[in-house]
């Protein structure tokens, strides 16, 4: 059983509720790393509560960490989770997957963060130059967001025909997992696609070093994580959606007023060994914007309907955002 089962199969015994139930009640489950920090602060903060109170509502939150795309669709898809977090190209996958049915959609962003594709082969400087003896660990082989940005940037390099060109040498491995067999090295584990805060740790060490920026493949900062959820939650559950929604805005205020306190909440949170001083250097990091505002998403739309991974062109971010978040700027 795989880690990721394993995750899945534990949330699933802690009773997380079906989709369909009473107003009040929402189940969330989130990834690992920084990149998740509003949703560190919505939970510490009880926000969601704080805004359901705001419409005479007590809300009941069941929080769950999962890792990959894969296991975070299916348990969406199952009912077991009510709203689920990953990459923008996951979520435009069951965007276009499931339209005229269960219709899931994005929520909200959950911030504008750069993910690194590192190695520890020292004959390893570009992507041309990884062979089939390297193996690249991704949380979702080939369907994650780390491999489907890895596909558009392959494509451009070798053409639409070979976007997968790497997929057959690429593993699935949670980050903490992946980070570890890198630093570690002498592992299968050579190559590494990587988000915060794990290639900020892994790049300390001397034997590990930058190939590819998303940032470099997308044209500039682009949301990393988004929420989604079904059309069948969204309707049947106004207040809570309404709850969630304004708490992720206010957690978002809260990280940009004062990010030594994020970084606070994201170690209270994670109960991450991480030094302060080090998470807050990330959370400070220009590159890393906390926004709830999608971001360069269209890019992924518009790259993944060439390569033929969606069959339904987007005519706008809005098509695949529920109209909450149409009143935010976003692309």
């Amino acid at each position: 059983m795989t880690i990721t089962t394993r995750l899945l199969a534990a949330a699933l015994a802690l009773g997380l509720a079906a989709a369909a139930h009473a107003e009040g009640r929402i189940s969330i489950a989130q990834q690992f790393g920084i990149g998740y920090l509003l949703l560190d602060v919505v939970q510490d903060q009880k926000l969601i509560e704080k805004h359901g109170k705001a419409q005479g509502l007590d809300v009941q939150v069941e929080w769950s960490q999962i890792s990959g795309a894969t296991a975070m669709n299916e348990a969406l898809l199952a009912g077991s989770l009510d709203v689920v977090s990953a990459g923008v190209p996951p979520m435009l996958t069951l965007w276009d997957r499931t339209r005229g049915r269960q219709n899931v959609k994005a929520i909200a962003s959950l911030g504008s963060l750069p993910n690194y594709l590192l190695t520890n082969n020292p004959k390893v400087r570009t992507l041309q130059d990884l062979g089939e003896k390297d193996r690249i660990a991704v949380p979702a082989a080939g369907t994650g967001f780390q491999s489907r940005t890895l596909q558009i940037e392959t494509a451009r390099l070798f053409g639409r025909d070979d976007y997968k060109r790497f997929d057959t040498i690429s593993v699935s491995l949670p980050h903490p997992e992946a980070t570890a067999a890198l630093l570690a090295g002498g592992s299968e584990i050579t190559t590494h696609f990587s988000s915060a805060p794990f290639y900020y740790q892994a790049l300390e060490n001397r034997n590990v070093r930058k190939i590819l920026s998303s940032y470099d493949v997308l044209g500039g900062p682009a949301t990393f994580n988004v929420l989604y959820t079904t059309q069948k939650f969204h309707d049947e559950n106004p207040k809570t959606y309404k709850a969630f929604y304004a708490a992720l805005l206010e957690a978002a205020q809260i990280v940009k007023a004062d990010k030594a306190r994020a970084a606070d909440i994201f170690i209270r949170v994670q109960k991450s060994r991480l030094p302060r001083d080090f998470v807050r250097r990330i959370v400070e990091d220009p590159e890393n914007d906390f926004t709830a505002s999608p971001y360069r998403t269209q890019v992924y739309a518009e790259e993944l309907h060439k390569l033929g991974v969606l069959k339904n062109r987007a005519a706008s971010w809005k098509d695949y955002f529920f109209e909450e978040a149409h009143a935010q700027p976003g692309s």
